[in-house]
């Protein structure tokens, strides 16, 4: 099969990359744009493991093709934490809740919840639910990953940075 080359940004940086027309814009992140943070769960669409952040919206890499990106803005878990290290605080609050285990499914539901974030930078616990409702866990039953959401959805006060 023929390829073609796809430009897009990817966390802030212009891309171009050679891939066939049938290739999902997961496997084009993982291994053309060595972005590995984007899960590979079921390759169909129900785990949200590759969740990414595109044109604003989530969706689940391995449902889109690398060519249906021509021309976005692509953010990947890897563009969670800022140039100088320092983590978002959807990451930090992930970790202060205990919200990980095995790991696997965190960059999806990271990704689900910035998005929900940028839109939403208050939701309540049902808007919570629904954006992360095409993620599934298998280690944590939800709650620290709804509370982790919750923690960082907060409005950071003077007095919650003590």
């Amino acid at each position: 099969m023929k390829s073609m080359v796809v430009s897009f940004n990817v966390n802030g940086e212009p891309r171009r990359i050679a891939v066939t027309p049938n290739r999902s814009l997961l496997d084009a992140l993982r291994t053309e744009a060595g972005l590995t943070g984007t899960k590979k769960g079921c390759d169909v669409g129900e785990c949200g493991s590759c969740t990414v952040i595109m044109n604003g919206r989530p969706v689940n890499a391995c449902l889109v093709l690398a060519v249906e990106a021509e021309g976005a803005e692509l953010t990947t878990v890897e563009g969670l934490q800022a140039a100088d290290g320092s983590l978002h605080r959807l990451q930090e609050a992930f970790i202060e809740c205990g919200a990980t285990q095995c790991g696997f499914c965190t960059p999806g539901f990271l990704m689900a919840a910035k998005a929900l974030l940028d839109e939403n930078p208050a939701p309540s616990a049902d808007e919570i639910r629904f954006a992360i409702a095409g993620n599934i866990c298998r280690c944590t039953g939800y709650t620290k990953i709804f509370e982790a959401i919750a923690q960082a959805a907060r409005p950071v006060t003077q007095e919650s940075v003590r």
